[in-house]
């Protein structure tokens, strides 16, 4: 699988006359909780010759393909990206830390990794982690028997958001840190439903387990009512050092490409 991402960035390079400047796993297979039929969400950051930027009307920024049963790839392109993270944008602070690299030019993670503690916004961060996670309550976990992989969902969204409010800091991609949040009296719920994910498929469910959806419940509350005590992150905090990076990029990646 890992040959046929690397080859498919490739094809995409000669074909649309880009540079893929970064690309990762975005879902399960990073995240730490994958089922054997999990697919490979890769999602990748690019950028065009520089010329693309000279013109009135701004291009298509994104490329998305047609998701079939092992693989699902959609792209950013290089200037959308840099203004989503000047925005706080949840999903992409989570693909400049996924611990599944598949490609990456110009040292562009690392590069990016020092600008990310002082770009993200708190209550941005924390409203959208609670966003997910009130939708795995109300819709995903309501009834006697529950989907494993929503259950896991809603889970990592309630320590995320539980590291934003106790930590004030970026919550980490993996599952694994996260769980550092986790009472000891829900740990071993989580192992046991761990080792059945692993052996389970994507539609496998398992009965409510009322403690942990509880616990759940209980995170949605107290994320709710820590929104206002948070604090503000000036509006374009690295503006400066994002528009910069964005130029330094485009000509490196140009002048090798």
């Amino acid at each position: 699988m890992l040959t046929r991402i690397q080859t498919a960035l490739r094809q995409l390079e000669a074909t649309h006359g880009i540079c893929i400047l970064y690309a990762c796993e975005s879902g399960s297979r990073a995240w730490g909780f994958p089922s054997p039929d999990s697919d490979f969400d890769v999602r990748f950051i690019y950028c065009h010759p520089p010329a693309w930027y000279l013109t009135l009307d701004e291009g298509r920024d994104t490329l998305n393909f047609p998701v079939d049963d092992e693989l699902d790839l959609a792209g950013w392109e290089l200037r959308k990206a840099l203004r989503l993270l000047r925005a706080s944008n949840a999903a992409l602070f989570e693909w400049l830390q996924s611990p599944v690299v598949y490609h990456e030019a110009l040292d562009f993670q690392a590069r990016l990794a020092a600008l990310l503690p002082a770009a993200f916004n708190l209550k941005a961060g924390l409203h959208h982690y609670l966003g997910q996670l009130r939708r795995g309550v109300e819709e995903d976990l309501a009834g006697e028997e529950i989907r494993l992989k929503r259950l896991f969902y809603a889970l990592r969204s309630a320590l995320a958001a539980r590291w934003i409010r106790e930590r004030h800091m970026l919550p980490p991609m993996e599952f694994a840190p996260l769980r550092a949040l986790l009472p000891a009296a829900r740990q071993g719920d989580v192992n046991e439903l761990l080792l059945r994910k692993a052996d389970a498929n994507e539609k496998s469910v398992v009965p409510n387990p009322a403690a942990l959806v509880e616990f759940l419940q209980a995170e949605l509350a107290a994320g709710q009512a820590a929104r206002e005590t948070l604090p503000v992150l000036r509006p374009g905090a690295v503006a400066g050092e994002l528009d910069t990076l964005f130029q330094a990029l485009l000509s490196e990646a140009f002048a090798a490409f």
